[in-house]
């Protein structure tokens, strides 16, 4: 139950920061590839660095990684059919994926693991809808759940009292 309520409070917080939308929704997009893919990759070391680099949400990035890691688990055996499919089945693609794990720094990204491959593949494919749906669900929310939520009394009382400017002090 905890777990639960953490997570509404990142998603709240998320949708309420001074992040533009397209902030919020890059840094979705984005997790959505941590959150997709096995972990331990390459690939997720430069999603990583651009969280942390470019202006985007982090938050949004690590709420996303929330969200499709299960889907991630529940989708391992599409990723591993589409990455068999291309590593195993298209020999005309044989070259290409020697070359890939032969060469030092491509041998990391492990795109000879049929998961990994289509894991990312599918990742590639969504980050796009994802984006633009993560886009209009934080622009929708913010001018109607958001508008209506700034004008109630609790949060006036809440923004107004001593406690919550304390917190604005020290959050980061």
């Amino acid at each position: 139950m905890l777990l639960v309520l953490k997570f509404l409070q990142s998603l709240v917080k998320t949708l309420h920061s001074e992040g533009t939308p397209i902030q919020i929704a890059a840094g979705f997009a984005l997790g959505a590839a941590l959150g997709l893919t096995p972990l331990f990759n390459a690939h997720n070391l430069l999603v990583v660095s651009a969280l942390a680099l470019l202006n985007v949400s982090f938050g949004s990035g690590l709420l996303s990684m929330a969200l499709f890691a299960p889907l991630g688990f529940a989708l391992d055996p599409l990723f591993d059919r589409i990455g068999h499919t291309l590593l195993v089945d298209a020999t005309s693609l044989r070259p290409l994926w020697e070359r890939l794990d032969n060469t030092p720094v491509l041998a990391l990204t492990n795109f000879n693991n049929s998961v990994v491959l289509g894991s990312v593949l599918v990742w590639l494919a969504l980050a796009v809808p994802v984006f633009f749906g993560s886009y209009y669900g934080v622009v929708h929310y913010r001018a109607t759940v958001g508008a209506r939520l700034r004008k109630t009394r609790i949060y006036d009382t809440i923004v107004a009292s001593q406690v919550y400017n304390v917190y604005r002090w020290f959050r980061p």
